[in-house]
């Protein structure tokens, strides 16, 4: 599931270019070491935020323009913009759960074999399968 939120950012025009960064349909707070890192930082809270809650409870995004930058809570710490921020909470859960985790396969004497002498790895070869079979994105492994 997709969701997107306003996000305030503020510059602090300090010497690391410090953006401080207010979600307010999540309550949240949180900054970054230039724009590009503000965005991830972001991204990132909204998915910590959501990442237990069911779909289905999300909180409403508020529209951009019911929210002004100047009643920001970092509103007199620099200049202030609201943008918009995507995430696929999906694949945020699917990224943070990637910790591999260990499974008994059996195969035939003769694929062990094989793939033995052909150097593969059977457990990426099995995590590559499966990912496919599911129709998982192309998601790291």
């Amino acid at each position: 599931m997709i969701v997107v939120y306003p996000v305030i950012f503020t510059q602090t025009n300090d010497k690391n270019d410090t953006y401080l960064i207010e979600i307010p349909d999540l309550n949240g707070m949180t900054q970054g070491q230039g724009l590009s890192d503000a965005f991830l930082m972001a991204r990132d809270y909204i998915g910590n935020a959501l990442f237990d809650v069911p779909d289905d409870s999300f909180p409403e995004a508020t529209s951009p323009a019911d929210i002004s930058p100047k009643r920001g809570v970092f509103s007199k710490d620099g200049k202030s913009f609201i943008s918009l921020i995507d995430l696929d909470v999906d694949v945020y859960r699917r990224m943070a759960k990637s910790k591999a985790v260990r499974r008994n396969v059996s195969i035939p004497e003769y694929l062990n074999q094989a793939a033995d002498k052909a150097h593969l790895n059977v457990s990426r070869v099995l995590q590559e399968a499966l990912m496919e079979r599911l129709g998982f994105p192309n998601m790291p492994i």
